[in-house]
């Protein structure tokens, strides 16, 4: 009796045993097919492409943006827009500066120097003017006008040595005065000019004259006519006196100069030789500014034309420089 209970006993361990692996075998098979739940707080799909079961699957991903992202997405593309325009406008304007500013590094500028008889230390002045002119941007013309002299080549070696591009003129005129011979000097230079129809800004460049290199820059900028304050320097007298166009802007609105005496409030002002430029072409055609051309006439004094000429075209005069002429970019010693 006691065997028979005890296998009774062991079938009965075994029969739950085996109703027990049965159903954990259950539950965990159909557990396998469940389906897997989506991560919180982004929604998702995951789609592979078909291929070889050799070939790696790639995989396309969707997040869904919130909506505030979104907006400020919106607006950071109108600001990256507007900086875009504003960009533009700013290279359009270099442009045009750049251009502007290639136009006037084109135009010539045709110096004129008048060198006297009785200037006995030229050899000094005609250098230091020399050496300034070679830090000038080109194109450059120099063009010197000297009483000629058959045993004296100083200032030819000078101008050979120089590097600058330049014209020597010569005078065979005699003059017991300084103004008239250096007037004559400047009428040659003109007639030169008339003659071989150089195209440029003509300035007249004294060899006392002492320049700040931006004021040729300047000039380039003339059209017609240009005009700029001077200061005079008088050595002896520890004095300096500025001479010159009053501006609002580059317009000229009048004239701050010494009054000669016998000078009439109807004669206009007479300004300094330096202190004004003009475009060459207006020697070229001369019924348009109403003189007779220095070719036919030989008495004309074309000096004296060109600066009535200034003080009279106030619309075609411009102030130099044009923040209203108040810098001075040039100086001239008076002794």
């Amino acid at each position: 009796m006691g065997s028979q209970e005890r296998s009774k006993k062991n079938f009965h361990l075994w029969k739950k045993a085996i109703l027990h692996f049965l159903i954990c075998f259950v539950m965990g098979f159909f557990t396998g097919f469940a389906p897997i739940s989506k991560p919180m707080g982004f929604s998702s799909h995951v789609t592979v492409s078909p291929s070889t079961s050799y070939s790696p699957q790639p995989i396309e991903l969707d997040v869904t943006v919130p909506t505030a992202g979104h907006n400020h997405s919106t607006e950071t593309a109108v600001i990256e827009e507007e900086e875009e325009e504003e960009e533009e406008e700013e290279e359009q304007e270099e442009e045009k500066r750049d251009q502007r500013e290639e136009s006037n590094q084109a135009k010539l500028l045709i110096l004129i120097t008048p060198i006297g008889t009785r200037n006995k230390i030229r050899k000094a002045f005609v250098t230091r003017l020399a050496n300034t002119l070679k830090l000038v941007a080109k194109p450059l013309l120099w063009i010197v006008v000297e009483q000629q002299f058959d045993d004296d080549f100083e200032v030819s070696e000078i101008l050979r040595k120089t590097g600058i591009m330049y014209r020597h003129v010569v005078s065979k005129g005699n003059f017991t005065d300084v103004d008239s011979e250096t007037d004559h000097h400047r009428n040659l230079a003109l007639i030169h000019i008339e003659q071989h129809r150089l195209s440029g800004i003509v300035h007249f460049a004294g060899l006392s004259n002492v320049y700040d290199l931006s004021f040729f820059d300047e000039i380039r900028a003339i059209e017609t006519f240009g005009t700029w304050p001077v200061a005079k320097v008088y050595a002896n007298k520890e004095e300096v006196r500025i001479e010159g166009p009053v501006c609002d802007s580059s317009e000229v609105v009048g004239w701050h100069l010494k009054r000669m005496r016998n000078m009439t409030e109807t004669r206009p002002p007479l300004i300094h030789i330096s202190s004004f430029a003009f475009n060459s072409s207006i020697l070229w055609d001369p019924e348009r500014w109403g003189r007779t051309s220095s070719l036919q006439d030989a008495s004309q004094n074309s000096v004296k034309f060109v600066r009535d000429e200034v003080v009279e075209e106030e619309t075609r005069l411009k102030g130099l420089p044009a923040q209203g002429c108040s810098k001075v970019l040039l100086w001239v010693s008076e002794g």
